[in-house]
């Protein structure tokens, strides 16, 4: 189904676009584990944001896409959350904190943290976990007696169990709950409530923690209205079995099975995630409440949102907990089932949330996800190396034929850059060679990428938006020397290097590069 600009407003997300506006959107995707400031302690901070969200403002982009934010406990992966709710600790600012008069040496022995290629993320967790220790004896007693965190408490209720849960966690040196012994691990009410009463301290430490995360994306979101920027965050569909969530509505999964994928083109052995399927029937019966709460904090945060894995709520590949990938199989397996029921699912969202989804429906997905998608008013994601007849001679589709009612993007996350795909696929750079009428070269030249990112930003989509590092790469000594050392995450591959890309220049010289800041405008005019 093809969509025109004006026929968006005639779908149920018309009310979240009229908030959005029908208009090209440019924007670029940052980790912000990656970023590094003179301020930031090891890691990028909630408050590293501001300057990019200024520096966006003045180069003309309208978006800023960040991986998902939320507590992922001791995995470095953001895709491996412990809370639906919670925010990362680990990207809180610590030189921003309020009552810091006393620690500020302590915070500058932090910031050394942040000089190294890559992140380290069991030496960062470690220093500044005890920092936030010794800050909290300092002033939580000051910040939990406050107005504003007692409003932060009365708003958000599932922050009990989530610090429960991490007090719990800590005190086992993060043992699987399955593991604990049956009173913590299938608490009744009476023991739950013993289980408050024995961790209140603890309790009130990672609460206070919370709020003070809270509080800081908040004033980054405050600061984006006010610049015209919109922040989209990401919300993956699954979540870890080793979460506060999964520990606590055991009903709401199916902890029988992992989610997956079928093995196709790129992963032959296909991929078995570990995170349990959702009991979707149990869900629809207590009327979605669990994705209601979640999205409704969420949209405290952000304007926009990637809906990760979107054609999972249709139907998904479940794999049997003993079994491998391939093993599995697609629950529902009928048409007649899977394609209401995500319909169903994805209304519900457009319903209780004012923020519009954009849907990550990469790889395999039915021709009718698609087709529902456009009829709701939900974006899919064109990545233009994937863009092509595949079922006819396999040739690019030109950018100016991509569905208004869709985000184009040269790569992701989970991708090869650029110029790393050039690298490693040359078959397919020669045939996007041809498509574009150039000579073909080992290396993609320059010139070559910088056409490659106005395509992207001039392609028939609404939404251009792409990984900082690619813009970076046109810029000398703006990326690693290596360019395998700009790859994000490798998926399927257990590797200390995923997750742990930092960005070779500071925010304070991303946000004052003016070839960088050129070439943005130049790009997106």
């Amino acid at each position: 189904m093809t969509f025109t600009a004006s026929k968006l407003l005639q779908t149920p997300a018309s009310n979240q676009w009229k908030q959005i506006g029908i208009r090209p959107h440019h924007g670029v995707d940052i980790p912000l584990f990656s970023l590094h400031s003179a301020q930031s302690c090891g890691i990028g901070e909630y408050p590293d944001l501001l300057p990019i969200v200024d520096w966006a403002a003045e180069v003309g982009l309208d978006v800023i896409q960040l991986l998902p934010l939320n507590d992922n406990g001791p995995e470095s992966s953001p895709y491996s959350a412990i809370s639906s709710f919670a925010l990362n600790p680990l990207n809180l600012g610590l030189a921003s904190l309020p009552h810091l008069d006393r620690m500020k040496s302590q915070v500058s022995e932090l910031q050394n943290l942040t000089n190294t290629q890559r992140i380290d993320y069991p030496l960062i967790e470690e220093k500044r976990e005890s920092f936030l220790r010794e800050y909290f004896k300092t002033a939580g007693h000051l910040i939990a007696a406050s107005p504003d965190y007692l409003s932060f408490l009365s708003r958000n209720p599932w922050l009990e169990n989530y610090a429960l849960f991490n007090a719990l966690k800590i005190e086992t040196k993060w043992q699987s709950w399955e593991e604990w012994k049956p009173e913590w691990r299938d608490p009744t009410p009476q023991s739950y409530q013993l289980l408050l009463k024995s961790y209140r301290d603890e309790i009130i430490y990672h609460s206070v923690i919370q709020f003070l995360c809270f509080q800081q994306l908040n004033a980054v979101k405050k600061r984006a209205e006010s610049k015209g920027v919109l922040l989209k965050g990401d919300i993956p569909i699954l979540i870890n079995r080793e979460s506060a969530d999964v520990w606590r509505y055991r009903s709401n999964y199916r902890l029988d099975f992992t989610a997956g994928a079928p093995p196709d083109m790129y992963n032959k052995e296909g991929q078995k995630w570990g995170f349990p399927l959702y009991n979707w029937d149990v869900l629809e019966q207590n009327d979605f409440e669990a994705w209601k709460q979640r999205l409704q904090v969420a949209e405290r945060l952000y304007h926009l949102y990637r809906l990760d894995h979107i054609v999972g709520f249709f139907r998904i590949w479940a794999i049997p907990i003993d079994k491998t990938a391939k093993e599995g199989f697609f629950l529902p397996a009928e048409k007649e089932k899977w394609l209401p029921k995500g319909e169903k699912i994805l209304n519900m969202m457009l319903t209780n949330c004012a923020m519009l989804p954009i849907g990550e429906d990469l790889g395999t997905v039915p021709t009718e996800v698609r087709q529902a998608l456009a009829k709701l008013g939900i974006c899919g994601t064109k990545v233009m190396r994937w863009e092509r007849m595949w079922e006819e001679d396999k040739r690019f589709i030109p950018v100016a034929d991509y569905p208004v009612c869709s985000m184009t993007t040269v790569s992701t996350h989970d991708s090869d850059t650029l110029q790393l795909w050039w690298k490693n696929s040359p078959e397919d750079a020669q045939t996007f060679a041809t498509f574009k009428g150039w000579t073909y070269t080992l290396d993609l030249s320059p010139e070559h990428q910088r056409e490659i990112l106005w395509d992207s930003h001039h392609s028939g989509s609404i939404f251009h938006i792409n990984l900082l590092n690619e813009y970076l790469a046109l810029i000398p000594n703006m990326t690693w020397p290596n360019p395998e050392d700009e790859r994000i995450n490798i998926p399927g591959l257990i590797s200390d290097r995923n997750w742990t890309y930092r960005f070779r220049p500071s925010v304070e010289e991303i946000t004052s590069n003016a070839p960088l800041a050129d070439l943005m405008r130049n790009l997106i005019s």
